[in-house]
């Protein structure tokens, strides 16, 4: 299974490639926000620190900042959400990514909640 880790603000952070991580938002994130119709990406080579605002996704309801869960350099972002942005409603842990992030300290991952945790996490808001 993939090691994904998640926020209390509901982005994820699945660990692709040695160093290398996507960061988006949780299925829970998208449904809250409803019809995803902008998204502002980080530029590539900006480096974030864990807690720092990296990204805005736009919905019909809402705008809301998206933070980086961990600390690294933007190595890629995902270009296809500007044109279509629905995608993240539509596939948020797929196609639907925010950027890539090279790690600067995998460990900040421990500090985030694992599947199960989130699962409890999510449940205990309604």
């Amino acid at each position: 299974m993939t090691d994904i880790r998640y926020t209390k603000d509901h982005e994820y952070i699945r660990i692709d490639d040695g160093a290398v991580a996507t960061v988006g938002i949780s299925d829970h994130a998208q449904s809250a926000l409803g019809d995803v119709v902008f998204v502002e990406l980080p530029e590539i080579g900006r480096v974030l620190k864990a807690g720092e605002e990296a990204a805005v996704v736009e919905s019909v309801k809402a705008a809301s900042e998206i933070f980086a869960p961990a600390s690294g350099k933007v190595v890629a972002i995902n270009t296809a959400l500007e044109e279509n942005p629905a995608i993240v409603n539509e596939d948020p842990f797929g196609n639907g990514w925010f950027f890539k992030i090279e790690l600067a300290d995998a460990g900040e991952l421990a500090q985030l909640l694992d599947e199960a945790a989130y699962t409890d996490y999510i449940r205990d808001l309604a």
